[in-house]
């Protein structure tokens, strides 16, 4: 149960966070494409009088962030409920995760600091350069869990999330080079969107029975699910669990889609857009050219 309700927090708190981004990045674009240029951080348009509420959302990333941080240190000091024993893999593992988690909080804080303070100047480039080595080293750290995952359901998982978070190194990467890349800034806010709805479906695929493939089963000696509590008894069942996990992640991807495209039709609505276009510059041109003729005429009647 410990471990639904962690799944269910990680993902309202990332599908939350990507979807501010994606509609904060929109709306920026589509009120001044000429000068836009991606931001790592959008704080809330406030009055002055609320300045501290402006960063907000930073700080709750920082909450969020430092509850994971706990919860993985937690789960490295517990024993190992398949092993029947702490071991070594199990123990380094978790320390990766809390050792990614941390350097993610450790960045937010940083970017406070650099909003609220000018004790640190954080230029948007950098920012993206580091998040995108830290998106790359959660892939890392996700792959080599998987690699040794005693829970064949656990370790696909964590192949597919750590693709996710390979995405975002590279849109991330993407803006550390050039910031004016709309595209790049809303598919990362939509990679978020995708790893919250996966964690979502991790935690419901791994420890609610209503939605564990066929022929994969809870082990009963397991309380805490930790490394997974959710095995598969046959090669057959294994693969069309796998098929089946793939399968969802499409209609996640799917849903995100949606979600992009609804968000930028929404705002797209609301926000007035200013289109310059050959259409509209013809009645200009021909006034200039009407104008220029009378100045002509009057010009030939003086000489005259």
């Amino acid at each position: 149960m410990a471990g639904l309700i962690y799944e269910i927090f990680t993902s309202s708190s990332l599908l939350s966070l990507g979807l501010y981004h994606t509609i904060c990045t929109t709306r920026n674009y589509l009120k001044s494409p000429q000068s836009y240029g991606a931001k790592p951080y959008h704080p809330l348009p406030l009055h002055h009088s609320h300045h501290r509420l402006k960063h907000l959302q930073l700080y709750l990333i920082i909450v969020c962030l430092l509850i994971s941080f706990v919860h993985q240190i937690l789960t490295a000091s517990d024993s190992d409920p398949l092993v029947k024993g702490r071991t070594p893999v199990h123990l380094f593992a978790s320390l990766q995760s809390a050792l990614v988690l941390f350097l993610f909080l450790f960045l937010s804080l940083s970017l406070l600091l650099s909003e609220s303070t000018s004790l640190l100047p954080f230029p948007s480039d950098l920012f993206f350069a580091l998040a995108a080595s830290l998106f790359y080293l959660h892939y890392s750290v996700s792959s080599s869990a998987a690699s040794f995952q005693t829970s064949d359901l656990q370790a696909k998982c964590d192949t597919l999330s750590g693709r996710i978070s390979a995405l975002a190194s590279f849109l991330c990467v993407a803006l550390a080079c050039n910031s004016r890349l709309f595209v790049a800034d809303v598919a990362l806010g939509g990679a978020l969107c995708l790893q919250g709805l996966w964690e979502l479906q991790t935690g419901l695929s791994l420890y609610v029975e209503a939605f564990i493939p066929e022929g994969c089963h809870k082990l009963l000696d397991v309380v805490k699910g930790v490394e997974g509590s959710t095995k598969c008894d046959l090669e057959e069942s294994k693969l069309r669990a796998m098929a089946i996990l793939d399968l969802l992640f499409l209609v996640h991807v799917f849903f995100v889609f949606v979600i992009v495209m609804v968000t930028h039709a929404a705002i797209a609505k609301t926000v007035p857009i200013r289109r310059l276009g050959s259409y509209e510059a013809l009645p200009n041109a021909a006034a200039s050219d009407a104008n220029n003729h009378i100045q002509m005429k009057a010009l030939a009647g003086t000489q005259a």
